[in-house]
């Protein structure tokens, strides 16, 4: 998997999933869930954010609810991974089966807010290019790399039954 790189967005700790996908908009498609991302902690963050940015936080990202949308709205946006010091369980096995990178990042206060950083799933490696430092992040296991290469855990699956099935018809 190569590595990710974009503007960092920087926030504290807490994050939760009301946050990421406010309780009012579950009813609508992913598309409107979306527009409201963050929306009570950084009003600019859907208008401003790029495919290829990395979200940056403290501890408990992702905390709270169990809605999947949560992470669905960082990956429909574009985010290409988050660092945070800790994730709620639930966020962070639903970012990982939507094929958003989250790793473990016990230096993210070397992070500033639009800082260009450059994160590598597989080694952990977490170059901040703006102030020059490398930082180390908990690397992702092959088997997980592999699944967010080919999208998230359902696209993995289809590919491997499909596998399966080609192998089977032989």
């Amino acid at each position: 998997m190569s590595a990710n790189h974009g503007r960092a967005f920087v926030y504290g700790d807490g994050i939760n999933t009301d946050m990421l996908a406010p309780g009012i908009y579950m009813k609508h498609p992913i598309a409107t869930i979306a527009q409201h991302c963050l929306e009570s902690v950084d009003p600019d963050f859907v208008r401003t954010v790029k495919p290829g940015d990395v979200l940056v936080a403290g501890q408990g990202f992702g905390i709270g609810s169990s809605r999947e949308q949560a992470a669905e709205a960082l990956k429909y946006l574009g985010v290409a991974a988050v660092l945070a010091r800790s994730y709620g369980g639930i966020f962070y096995r639903n970012a990982l089966n939507f094929g958003l990178p989250v790793l473990v990042c016990s230096e993210v206060d070397q992070i500033g807010a639009g800082d260009l950083v450059r994160v590598d799933p597989a080694t952990g490696a977490v170059h901040n290019k703006t102030r020059d430092v490398t930082l180390k992040a908990s690397p992702l296991p092959q088997f997980l790399l592999d699944m967010i290469s080919d999208g998230g855990l359902v696209p993995h699956l289809e590919k491997r039954f499909a596998a399966k099935r080609a192998a089977a018809a032989l």
